[in-house]
This record gives structure tokens, sequence and C-alpha cells, in this order.
């Protein structure tokens, strides 16, 4: 077998080669029952495949429900055959593939958001400046003092990163991210 052919323990190798991966968001409404998230995440690792972002939250008190949604990375083959195996686990009531729904929609996309909580620590100008790009991102000032800021910012994942990445050279010291939240547009639920 050539070597560039050989498997690599991770599911992308089965994907055909002309596809190209794709990140894509998962709604996944489970029973909000101990166990049922190592269940689902189990079927990520033990397949090979990544999660890039995961939130989860209880949505429905009364019938104990609890949505996962998942950013996750891989060809369109990939992606079906994620979405089939996670509706094969016995607590998954629904999985719906944000991405792709929003495709055959027609509405642009997924509404996705994500909180992150980013502390900066500076004096003199660096402090001004980083003060400065916070109002220009909307991000407010959550805990001050002469030392540091930490600053709330809430958007898309690319606001995000653009924010981390402009407070490096101001003294960035700690971020800490909730992971992405998504919902679909329109009067339809998931």
């Amino acid at each position: 077998m050539n070597a560039q052919l050989q498997p690599t323990g991770s599911a992308y190798f089965i994907a055909k080669e002309t596809e190209k991966p794709e990140n894509h968001t998962l709604s996944v409404l489970v029973d909000n029952e101990p166990g049922v998230l190592a269940r689902v995440i189990g079927l990520f690792s033990g397949r090979g495949y990544n999660i890039e972002s995961l939130t989860v939250s209880e949505t429905e008190h009364e019938k104990h429900l609890s949505r996962i949604t998942i950013v996750t990375r891989g060809t369109p083959h990939v992606l079906e055959q994620i979405k089939h195996q996670l509706e094969r686990i016995v607590p998954v009531h629904r999985v719906v593939d944000l991405t792709v729904m929003a495709q055959e929609l027609g509405t642009g996309g997924a509404l996705e958001r994500e909180l992150a909580l980013v502390k900066v620590s500076g004096t003199g100008d660096a402090r001004v400046e980083a003060l400065r790009l916070a109002d220009a991102f909307r991000a407010k000032v959550i805990d001050a003092n002469t030392e540091h800021f930490i600053f709330e910012l809430t958007g898309k994942v690319s606001k995000i990163e653009q924010f981390i990445a402009i407070m490096k050279p101001l003294g960035l010291v700690e971020v800490c991210r909730t992971g992405v939240a998504a919902m679909n547009r329109g009067p339809q639920g998931m």
C-alpha cells in the first residue's frame, strides 16, 4: 500500500478525495440525564472526528431536554455519517445540521454567537488603547482595577478571534470562551 494512502486512524481518510472539509454546526436535542453528553462525545472521539466547539444546556425544563450545539469539520460524506450515528444514540430526540438547513432555506446561514471573557493587563498608552478598541468592538468592562481589565464580548467567532488577536500585543493575559450557540432564522423550530 502506498504510504500516502494508508489510513490515519481518523474517519477523514474514508472521504472521497474530491470533497473538501467544511465547518458545520449541529444541533442535537437530547434527554437531560447523566451520561448522555459522554455518549455523544464518545461517538466523536471513538471515530476520530474533531469537535471545534461544544455548548450544552437544558432548554426545555418541563420535558427535561437539553440542546447540544456542536461545531465540527469534515467532508459532506463524513458529516452525514456523524448525523446518522448521532440519531442512533438512544436519548437523542433530534439532530439538525443547521448549516445544511440554512442552505436549504436560503437564509444565508445559521445565527451563531459566542461569549468570551478576556483579561488584559496594562498601564499607560497600552491601557488606553485596550479601552478604545474594546469600545469599538462593543466589549463591556465587567471588572477593572489599575492593573487590568476583564472584558465581556459577544459576537460571531470571527469577531471574538479578531478581538483576541488585537489584545495580544496590548497585554492579553487570559481568555475564556463559551463555545457557539446557534439557531436558524425563520419561524420554524429545530
